[in-house]
């Protein structure tokens, strides 16, 4: 077993690695190849992939979080290890080289995420349990069934609307969704790093809510063949109460099942009501639970 910095021709071999442990996260393989090749420009961001015989076996990632006004807080992504690797050291080693990696860039508190498995391994190594994410699953045949926008109300591909628009409404949106740190420093180079321009995102199937010029609220969808993410629904809080987030979220998976997506997959925060009723309402089903995990590096 050795441990070393992930490359990008790693890509495939990750994302079939994901699609084991993780199966019912949607990254795909051009999308992995540029975040390894080209990392965010901020936050010292860096993946290490475990290797045994030459077969990648395991992966994390890590940086300092830019995207909040916690200070000195940092993320660890994601780290796994092939089901038929475990007990070998394999996690150990991976956690010690990304906090090793961590340290130098001033991170004094640490988020990672652990499925409930985990939780001894994650609490043997100093992190505590901190909020419970529901994973859900919702297929495709039949699409839900979209209705009628409201007076005023027009929505349209993110294909068709400025970027700053959805920029500011995301930015908005962002700012009280129920989490461990606020998500309050985003800024638009970073967005574009990591929506607007990511590989992964199907601006054709994406859906704005606009009013009055504005994007009031919007449901992004990433997607890797005939699978799909939701990776963000929300709308701006002077907008709240429409019914407007859950119009973008149908009319996005309208979009996508005509375009062949046949299940769609989304997480939320287990606090976060408002759009696990949406989610229930739309017909989508618990698949899975991580938790999120804090610990102190200081």
């Amino acid at each position: 077993m050795r441990i070393r910095v992930a490359q990008p021709d790693d890509a495939q071999a990750v994302v079939a690695l994901r699609a084991t442990v993780y199966p019912y996260l949607v990254r795909g393989v051009e999308s992995t190849r540029k975040m390894i090749a080209e990392p965010p420009p901020e936050g010292g961001w860096t993946a290490f992939v475990a290797e045994v015989d030459s077969q990648v076996v395991g992966w994390v990632s890590a940086q300092r979080v830019h995207w909040t006004s916690t200070p000195d807080f940092g993320e660890l992504n994601l780290l796994h290890v092939h089901p038929e690797h475990r007990r070998r050291g394999i996690g150990n080693a991976l956690l010690s080289a990304a906090t090793a990696h961590l340290r130098p860039l001033g991170v004094r508190q640490v988020r990672g995420t652990a499925q409930p498995e985990a939780l001894p391994f994650a609490r043997q190594h100093g992190y505590e349990p901190s909020r419970e994410l529901r994973y859900s699953a919702l297929d495709l045949a039949p699409a839900p069934e979209l209705s009628d926008s409201p007076p005023g109300v027009r929505l349209h591909p993110i294909a068709d609307v400025d970027p700053h628009l959805l920029y500011a409404a995301e930015v908005a949106a962002a700012r009280d969704e129920p989490g461990d740190v606020p998500v309050d420093t985003i800024s638009y180079d970073i967005w574009q790093y990591e929506v607007w321009n990511n590989l992964g995102l199907d601006k054709a199937s994406s859906v704005a809510a606009v009013v009055d010029g504005e994007v009031a609220a919007f449901s992004l969808v990433k997607r890797d063949g005939d699978r799909m993410w939701s990776d963000f629904t929300g709308s701006v809080a002077a907008y709240r109460g429409r019914g407007l987030a859950r119009l973008a979220k149908t009319a996005a998976l309208s979009r996508a099942a005509a375009d062949g997506v046949r299940v769609a997959y989304t997480s939320n925060d287990e606090a976060n009501a408002p759009m696990l009723a949406i989610n229930a309402r739309l017909g989508y089903r618990p698949v899975a639970t991580q938790w999120s995990c804090l610990a102190d590096l200081s």
